[in-house]
């Protein structure tokens, strides 16, 4: 079961914040900023012969990070600016059931519960914090890389994809961009979709706004004060309970934000929930 907690809001303090940081974040370097990249796809052979998750490069860089608007809850302020100190690769699509499938086959685990849903090209589902961090373990013994989850500021990072507004595409969530309810869309409601059917992000990346939340592998805290600013999980606060972003099919628009993000127990698993995989460089 996931539960949101009612936070009163920042008002003027993270306004005002959050104005500085975005003349910060003008000032960057031009070297340095990331609105705009050419995507680099690879998928990693496995020791069975298989390919991997195909994954996107991304640089090192800066982006402001949370609420900017302040349209969201207090847990999302304040909007502070990170600093992705090293490049990373992010899987271009969400781990779906056909990759978690081969995980579970060869390591004698029980198959994820597809409900009463689609398996193949679809995102993988009741699968817990605990599932998914075993599923990087494996692939990167598999692959002879160093395979994880995202971090919570990488997540926002990927998803955002040098954009500062309440979504990728724009600041309203409009037709055919994302998989939620009451977003518009002429697709299979109260359930996942495939994991490619909405188009990419300006990096070319798929699917992290709607569909299913996604684990990171950040402990939850309720704001971000004290938070890492160079890219790195945080590790410390309620780590019985993990950080999720992106909504899913069950969302209204507000919950799929950039910068929304919600707790769930570590050891949840529910239809609504899956992941991605980070593989550093």
């Amino acid at each position: 079961m996931i539960i949101q907690a009612k936070q009163p809001r920042y008002h003027s303090f993270g306004y005002i914040l959050c104005m500085v940081l975005s003349l910060t974040y003008s000032a960057l370097n031009a070297a340095e900023r990331t609105d705009v990249i050419s995507s680099i796809s690879y998928q990693d052979k496995m020791i069975n012969g298989s390919l991997g998750p195909e994954m996107i490069t991304l640089p090192a860089g800066s982006f402001i990070m949370g609420d900017i608007q302040g349209v969201g809850k207090s847990y999302e302020q304040p909007v502070h600016l990170v600093t992705i100190t090293k490049s990373f690769a992010i899987s271009k699509f969400p781990i779906s059931f056909s990759e978690y499938d081969v995980f579970s086959k060869a390591t004698g685990r029980t198959l994820a519960d597809q409900y009463k849903w689609q398996r193949g090209q679809y995102p993988v589902i009741n699968v817990n914090w605990d599932d998914a961090k075993a599923y990087a373990q494996w692939l990167s013994k598999e692959t002879n890389q160093a395979y994880r989850l995202p971090s919570e500021s990488e997540w926002e990072y990927a998803a955002r994809a040098g954009s500062k507004a309440q979504y990728p595409w724009g600041n309203k969530i409009g037709i055919n961009n994302a998989h939620c309810a009451s977003c518009g869309n002429v697709s299979t409601k109260n359930k996942t979709e495939a994991v490619g059917k909405y188009p990419a992000n300006n990096w070319g990346i798929h699917g992290m706004i709607g569909n299913i939340w996604e684990m990171t592998a950040d402990c939850w805290n309720y704001n971000y004060v004290n938070a890492p600013e160079d890219g790195s999980a945080w590790l410390s606060g309620d780590c019985t309970r993990l950080v999720l972003r992106g909504g899913s099919w069950g969302d209204t628009p507000n919950d799929l934000r950039a910068s929304t993000r919600l707790r769930s127990y570590a050891k949840a698993r529910t239809v609504n929930i899956g992941f991605r995989v980070v593989r550093e460089q």
